[in-house]
């Protein structure tokens, strides 16, 4: 009798335990405090924000279950190894500055890949039948009001500074005036259409005078960029842009539906919120 007595006290504070790890449950998936509280220090969003979105990646997992959506291994390196290419770098170069940069190993890399493949898998099945071509009138429009937005500097004047160490790239970065012979440098003008749409994106994003963050080289080194000046591109014409402007309203209509889906699903899945972390 007493040994049935323990055994169903020690189930019960088992179960206990792992409840109390529990946050939120959707549907039959569980959403833990430590998933919340991690995910709050990686976005540096609030309780809420972060347990919404945790929320909607859990919906969005039933749904790539339903519909027996896969992703196979060779669609995840294909989707790597054009990574690299648009970064001027061999796979191996590309794991290696992931690494650097992020503290994901090669297989850690590959889940997520294959998670943001089988999401996009999913989007395009909800979407795909309720996302038509803009009109020539909505072209226009669009065009009217986000000319800026679609004009993109024509090259960049640089100084380029490269070192093994980050440490000491960082403390140039942080002191201009500093020297020391482990770093090496030398100025180029470097043309938006001929680097990688990341690099691009990072230098317009630079002030004049000002470094971009260290980052790695892809070759076990570090590099920062020196933005001394930058060519602005002429305003493009509206014919040679169509195309451009035609993925972007299509990319702000495919969102908008997959929003309203998931909000919807949201509104009618089975969601029980326990406990918010304190």
């Amino acid at each position: 009798m007493y040994k049935i007595l323990l055994a169903l006290l020690l189930a019960t504070m088992l179960n206990a335990a792992i409840y109390d790890g529990v946050a939120i449950v959707v549907e039959d998936k569980a959403i833990t405090l430590l998933d919340i509280e991690k995910a709050m220090q990686e976005t540096k969003q609030d309780a809420k924000q972060v347990s919404e979105m945790l929320i909607r990646k859990k919906l969005e997992e039933i749904e790539i279950k339903k519909r027996h959506i896969s992703v196979s291994n060779s669609e995840v390196y294909e989707d790597i190894k054009k990574m690299a290419q648009r970064n001027h770098l061999s796979v191996g170069e590309f794991y290696d500055a992931v690494r650097e940069s992020n503290g994901l190993s090669s297989s850690e890399l590959k889940e997520k890949i294959k998670q943001k493949l089988l999401s996009q898998k999913l989007y395009s099945t909800i979407a795909m039948s309720s996302v038509s071509e803009p009109s020539d009138d909505e072209i226009a429009e669009f065009y009217k009001f986000h000319k800026d937005e679609l004009t993109h500097p024509s090259s960049f004047d640089v100084t380029i500074y490269t070192a093994n160490d980050k440490a000491i790239l960082d403390t140039k970065v942080h002191n201009p005036m500093f020297y020391t012979p482990q770093i090496s440098s030398h100025d180029e003008t470097l043309d938006y259409n001929s680097i990688s749409p990341e690099l691009a994106s990072l230098l317009a994003k630079t002030k004049i005078d000002h470094f971009t963050p260290v980052i790695p080289n892809g070759k076990g080194g570090f590099i920062s960029f020196y933005l001394k000046s930058m060519t602005l591109a002429k305003e493009e014409d509206l014919q040679k842009i169509k195309p451009q402007i035609i993925n972007i309203i299509m990319g702000q209509k495919r969102e908008q539906v997959i929003s309203n889906y998931f909000a919807r699903l949201r509104d009618n899945a089975d969601v029980n919120i326990i406990r918010m972390p304190k």
